[in-house]
């Protein structure tokens, strides 16, 4: 099972229809003003397709920006979205919460798998948000938290990685029936 990639942001309503869902896709806006800078990501509403900028740097001195951070800015390099947005200071500013549900991708490889034979799933990530891998595997695979929980307890569920914590990072498990 796949889900699609991509990171949502929800919050600053749509000015044209209400919308509060927002995909980023990586592009910036970057204006200085002589020794200081300002910096924006853009983000486009899925409903009416206006644009809100959502300030990442604002009247910075532009000595005390990573001279890397600002290449990828000019470059619209989208790790620079994906990384500013988990920063709390970011988020709050700008008044938002991610909506992690199309952060990650579940991948079984695609083949269907006779009764009784287990199932190798990678999790991919498109950005490194951390999340309990047990919600994932619930949502992914259709079954209840609780019922993931049991198929862990019980060695059905296995995993190199600890299933009980938040993770960031790309992981695999298998699913024995």
């Amino acid at each position: 099972m796949e889900r699609p990639w991509g990171l949502r942001i929800a919050g600053p309503r749509g000015h044209a229809c209400g919308s509060e869902h927002f995909p980023a896709d990586g592009k910036f806006r970057v204006n200085a003003h002589h020794k200081l800078i300002d910096a924006w990501l853009l983000a486009l509403c899925t409903a009416c397709g206006a644009t809100a900028k959502l300030t990442v740097l604002e009247r910075t001195n532009v000595r005390s920006v990573r001279p890397e951070l600002l290449d990828r800015l000019h470059d619209n390099d989208l790790d620079p979205a994906a990384e500013l947005l988990r920063g709390p200071a970011v988020r709050r500013r700008n008044r938002i919460a991610l909506d992690r549900d199309h952060a990650w991708r579940l991948d079984t490889g695609g083949a269907d798998r006779p009764d009784g034979e287990a199932i190798d799933v990678s999790v991919r990530f498109a950005a490194r948000i951390p999340v309990r891998p047990v919600r994932l595997i619930a949502e992914g695979l259709g079954l209840s938290r609780a019922e993931v929980e049991r198929a862990i307890t019980r060695g059905k569920l296995v995993s190199a990685v600890r299933l009980s914590s938040r993770l960031s990072d790309d992981f695999t498990f298998t699913l024995k029936h």
